[in-house]
């Protein structure tokens, strides 16, 4: 896609939860930017469930296939009833390898200011991959649960080849690998050592160096500004990221991208939030600025700016904020302060 395409055909897809209500909010804000998107809405989660007794119609995977772009809310797996997770689904049909997790300071005044980190997961393989199940024992069916995961060295070399390439393309300085190598060391061992090849390629133009993942934990909370851009695998990528999202203030301001080679879905990592669906108070920050990675994503820079400095103008004033950043703004309250500064 170039940023010269008149109109852009994406996938949407409301969710479930609050999703309805921040997908309304961030498609009005895209439009007042005029955002190239043609929508073709769509169905998943428990929408799904009810419409077609599919959590992930086909419906929606031909106009993922068909538009290689998708903006996506909240999503609830049903519990039960054999349905596997939406989100790995999806990864998996389209081969969505890298999952990307920026975090960056926009409340001002928290415990940590001036954030600008950058997340990378592998998004197909370790033990999100899983292979599980129980051994007998005794009279216990299920005395012992048994997972494997897998790593293999074509998708370690692409995710940290991706988060590198990143690095250079956004003019950032360091790359952190963070493993488990001394424990696992099959496992993440030739993740470790299929990265320090990579970073080999790039000597001289991106510094690197190595985390193990609970020491990593451990210096994100005591001096984060350390950290530029962190490549990981898919489990340490899930709970670090959540990790980094606490920074900022929470999971509200958390947006994530899943990118493959032929399809891109652009999402909030929050989940559907049913305790206050309906309410009007949901944050639509986390799915906006992952409609702003989207703009990006297809060649809209100076769209993306606008929003992102609408966003950052109303967070900063402070007097326009949802009830997760300290305030008693509504969405919808929200949604027009961000209009307003964008006009």
């Amino acid at each position: 896609m170039t940023a010269h395409s008149k109109t852009i055909p994406a996938t949407l897809i409301p969710g479930d939860g609050i999703g309805p209500e921040i997908v309304e909010s961030v498609t009005e804000i895209l439009d007042a930017v005029e955002a190239p998107f043609v929508w073709d809405r769509q169905l998943a989660g428990m929408a799904g469930v009810d419409a077609v007794n599919d959590p992930l119609p086909k419906q929606t995977i031909e106009s993922i296939r068909r538009t290689g772009l998708a903006l996506k809310g909240p999503l609830t797996t049903p519990v039960g009833g054999g349905f596997k997770s939406i989100n790995v689904t999806l990864r998996q049909e389209f081969g969505l390898f890298a999952n990307l997790r920026p975090t960056k300071t926009i409340v001002p005044g928290g415990r940590f200011d001036d954030i600008d980190l950058v997340l990378f997961r592998e998004n197909l393989e370790g033990y999100y991959a899983a292979m599980e199940h129980y051994i007998p024992v005794g009279e216990d069916p299920k005395g012992i649960a048994l997972s494997s995961g897998f790593t293999s060295r074509a998708e370690c070399r692409r995710i940290v080849k991706y988060a590198f390439e990143y690095a250079v393309k956004n003019n950032r300085k360091t790359v952190t690998i963070v493993h488990k190598a001394n424990i696992l060391k099959l496992l993440t061992g030739l993740f470790l050592e299929e990265g320090r090849k990579v970073a080999e390629e790039y000597k001289g133009r991106i510094a690197f160096n190595e985390r193990i993942v609970d020491a990593c934990a451990m210096q994100l909370v005591i001096n984060p500004w350390q950290f530029d851009v962190v490549v990981t695998t898919n489990l340490f990528g899930d709970i670090l990221s959540d990790l980094t999202a606490g920074l900022v203030g929470g999971l509200g301001m958390a947006p994530g991208a899943n990118i493959g080679e032929k399809a891109a879905v652009f999402e909030a990592v929050h989940g559907s939030a049913p305790d206050i669906a309906g309410k009007g108070i949901a944050n639509p920050l986390a799915l906006l600025l992952a409609a702003v990675m989207m703009l990006r994503h297809v060649g809209h820079d100076k769209k993306a700016d606008r929003i992102d400095a609408a966003i950052k103008k109303v967070i900063t004033d402070g007097g326009v904020r949802t009830k997760d950043l300290g305030g008693n703004t509504t969405s919808k309250e929200l949604t027009a302060a961000l209009k307003q500064a964008l006009s």
